[in-house]
């Protein structure tokens, strides 16, 4: 396994309707911004590979950290010599996921649901995830005078970003398995379960109008900078205390006819991640720099330093992880059971691992055949 240092990020993943409903990706609003900063510059004179520019989506957030250091430090753009990067920014998976199926994007960071949701949609024809990007990020947050222990929170009113998102799937197993019940269409129950917003969640916790929320990064720090208090860290619920947020994919497609460049960024991401590991406050500040250039507010310590050390990055895509969250939603009967057999291809990323002296990763059974 190639795993990273822990990080902070803004997890910022969700999932469109498969079936009765596709998984969709949480995040702030549907629009696509290309950048043209020197994240795509290419190199004057290098020689071009078999596509002269690629076309990658990302978003602003900090579980996307290897797309924003890779681009503000150039070390994605030096993999693809004369192939010029255009990045393009987004602020939900759904889009995303739509730009990748209707080919006006070549690759992707985003989170395992909208992942799911996009081989689901394209009945296993377009996309591939090809490698791993972040681990963790992702806490409940909850008011103190309201809440005390994990059994408070049966009977308050718990947000998470969007219905069938990645956290909202999570806090529905995690209900439960506490033996509680709640609809997860409406989301009422024993706990009420209200889907907001990212931007709107901090508002309306200092309102009062809700009492907590099960959040990404950097979302739950800016509740705790508010007055809130972390109940529980979803990290301590997996495994190894590591499960999959951003994934690297890539439109079938794009992938046979231009492996070379797939292979390029790949080169990248993972001398990104290491780099990363090897300069976290320096990567810390690279990313809150792209940040500002990408919405023009860079975050406050306050809340960038603890959500920085919150999440892990990784070249290990964590595959077993995104198989259980796949059944987590079937189990929450938001989703019927999907085939996910092929939805890996980690080929070019083993090899680049290979390259570098690193460990190859496991597809889980779930690699293309």
């Amino acid at each position: 396994m190639s795993a990273a240092r822990p990080l902070t990020t803004l997890r910022a993943i969700a999932v469109t309707a498969a079936l009765p409903l596709l998984l969709t990706a949480c995040g702030y609003g549907s629009e696509a911004k290309k950048d043209d900063d020197k994240a795509g510059a290419a190199a004057t004179g290098d020689k071009k590979l078999s596509a002269s520019e690629v076309r990658i989506g990302y978003f602003p957030n900090l579980t996307h950290a290897t797309a924003l250091v890779g681009f503000q430090e150039g070390l994605i753009a030096k993999e693809l010599g004369g192939t010029a990067i255009k990045p393009q920014s987004f602020n939900a998976g759904p889009s995303e996921i739509e730009a990748l199926n209707g080919g006006s994007l070549d690759i992707g960071f985003i989170g395992p649901s909208p992942s799911i949701n996009g081989y689901v949609k394209s009945k296993s024809t377009n996309l591939r995830i090809v490698s791993g990007s972040a681990s963790g990020g992702v806490k409940l947050v909850v008011n103190p005078d309201k809440i005390k222990t994990l059994d408070d929170v049966k009977g308050k009113k718990i947000a998470t970003p969007q219905k069938g998102n990645t956290q909202d799937v999570a806090f529905l197993n995690w209900i439960a398995e506490k033996g509680w019940k709640v609809d997860p269409e409406s989301g009422k129950g024993d706990v009420s379960v209200v889907r907001t917003d990212n931007k709107v969640t901090p508002d309306a916790f200092k309102q009062g109008s809700i009492d907590g929320a099960w959040v990404p990064e950097p979302t739950a720090s800016k509740l705790v900078a508010d007055g809130g208090s972390v109940l529980l860290d979803e990290t301590d619920l997996w495994p190894d205390k590591k499960f999959v947020i951003t994934n690297v994919i890539v439109s079938q497609k794009f992938l046979k006819e231009h492996a070379d460049v797939v292979e390029a960024v790949l080169r990248g991401t993972v001398k990104t991640n290491e780099w990363i590991n090897a300069n976290p406050d320096k990567a810390k500040a690279s990313a809150n720099a792209k940040l500002e250039a990408d919405g023009g507010k860079p975050l406050d310590a306050k809340v960038i330093d603890p959500a920085w050390k919150s999440i892990l990055v990784t070249d290990d895509p964590l595959a077993t992880t995104l198989k259980t969250e796949s059944d987590w939603a079937v189990k929450a009967k938001l989703i019927e059971q999907p085939d996910l057999a092929g939805i890996y291809d980690l080929t070019l990323l083993n090899k680049v691992l290979k390259a570098a002296g690193k460990p190859e990763v496991s597809d889980a059974g779930l690699g293309a055949k």
